[in-house]
């Protein structure tokens, strides 16, 4: 362990060498490259450039979960809003969101950024007997650390995943080298989650099934992703192979009856369930003292649930705030862990009518949720799926999939309009609208050239 502290430690000098420019870039996607950078060529260099927390770990996308709707504000809390583009994405308003420069699109492009230079640098590595398993870890990282990023990017910044015309949908520019010169070009959504899933399955068979710490990327981790993509993406069957796999690796689940209520946040960081440690300050919109979570979603919660106690905090108004983070901390963990995958499971197995294991997934994780749990009884597709997509809902609270999980319920036939009320104004967000997909910094649009969203 004392190697990996090491490594932290010596990310820092190392990104400051590589990746300072990036905060003087007039646009992110456009700066010309500094020939003059210097640039590590070690295996230990790169991999200390992906030990960077505090970067590759920290900076997760976030305006969907802004966008969604677990939560309310208050008019008050909404008028105080010191920034218009939160005000604006929180009524789902068509344009100008997001702040200059440092916004959840540069953010995602910055870890694609970190992930080419890591993949153009090992190439110049040779591959022996004596490196190869450092070697094909530090690969592996790089992909899954890209491919995270843009699985992320997709959730915010495109529609959701329809097969019927992802070969004309708006995706991602897909960026394969660390050439600033390189023109930003949108692919269509299906390249988009080809590349996702590319890298990730290249990923799972070059990493290790455990991680030297959960901050790194391991089999399990790209296996988790993988069924968190294809689950998006609506490819059941594949999302369930990746979930099964996923857990025969890593199938840990937190007893929360042995928790204590009376901690500030009472779920531990890096825990039994974490597959992979990934997170992000709240937005402002999200923060514990503003959001208060719907009541809707708040007593659908039973006395006898205790996370009713662990994952949220009373508000002297009557309305309660979330403190449920897997994090220990305000920061909202977004990576995936053994929850989720069982309940994709669960979910998957449901669709496709194999109702014993379903309730098998289901009565795993429940038991360590709900104090005297007697087990399920599911009857039928639709009513199992009803109950286990209310169960995905509450446990996966504020993890950054609440977005997308309308996004592809809706193409499902689910018919959910958000709404929202401030003041007398009253705002709605129809099924399928195309505000769905979040517009691109105007910014980026006016330097690249890109298409935007159609609004």
């Amino acid at each position: 362990m004392s190697k990996y502290i090491h490594s932290v430690f010596s990310a820092t000098i190392i990104i400051g060498m590589i990746l300072l420019p990036l905060s003087g870039c007039k646009k992110f996607l456009d700066k010309k490259s500094d020939n003059t950078l210097a640039i590590p060529h070690k295996l230990e260099d790169l991999q200390a450039l992906m030990d960077n927390y505090g970067t590759i770990n920290s900076r997760d996308i976030l305006s969907g979960e802004v966008s969604a709707d677990d939560y309310y504000l208050t008019e008050n809390d909404w008028m105080a809003m010191p920034n218009q583009g939160d005000r604006r994405m929180y009524t789902w308003t068509s344009d100008y969101l997001f702040d200059y420069a440092f916004n959840d699109w540069s953010n995602g492009f910055s870890l694609v950024y970190y992930a080419n230079t890591v993949l153009e640098k090992i190439g110049d590595i040779k591959r022996g007997k004596d490196n190869a398993a450092v070697w094909d870890n530090v690969k592996g990282q790089a992909l899954f650390i890209k491919a995270k990023a843009y699985l992320q990017l997709a959730a915010v910044f495109c529609l959701a995943y329809d097969s019927s015309s992802s070969g004309a949908d708006l995706g991602l520019p897909l960026r394969n080298t660390t050439d600033f010169n390189e023109q930003s070009v949108r692919a269509p959504l299906r390249e988009t989650y080809n590349e996702i899933t590319t890298d990730l399955q290249a990923a799972a068979s070059l990493l290790p099934e455990q991680p030297l710490h959960a901050m790194r990327a391991s089999k399990a981790a790209a296996h988790g992703l993988l069924a968190r993509t294809y689950l998006w993406m609506r490819k059941y069957n594949e999302a369930l192979k990746y979930a099964d796999s996923c857990l025969k690796i890593k199938n840990g689940i937190l007893d929360y009856s042995s928790l204590s209520a009376s901690k500030t946040y009472p779920l531990p960081p890096f825990n039994s369930e974490v597959i992979y440690s990934s997170m992000a300050p709240p937005p402002r919109p999200l923060s514990i003292v503003k959001a208060k979570i719907v009541n809707e979603l708040y007593s659908a919660y039973g006395s006898n649930d205790v996370r009713k106690q662990l994952f949220f905090r009373p508000n002297p108004d009557g309305s309660v705030g979330f403190r449920g983070s897997y994090n220990g901390n305000p920061a909202l963990f977004c990576g995936p862990a053994t929850d989720e995958m069982l309940l994709i499971h669960a979910e998957c197995s449901a669709r496709n009518e194999d109702l014993i294991t379903a309730g098998k997934d289901i009565d795993e994780l429940l038991k360590k949720r709900i104090t005297g749990y007697t087990g399920s009884q599911f009857t039928d597709k639709k009513q199992a799926l009803q109950f286990i997509l209310t169960e995905r809902r509450k446990e996966l609270l504020m993890r950054g999939l609440r977005w997308m999980d309308v996004k592809r319920l809706n193409k499902e036939g689910a018919n959910i309009t958000l709404q929202r009320t401030i003041g007398a104004a009253k705002y709605s967000l129809p099924p399928n609208d195309p505000r769905f997909a979040l517009p691109v910094p105007e910014d980026i649009i006016a330097i690249s050239g890109m298409q935007q969203n159609p609004r």
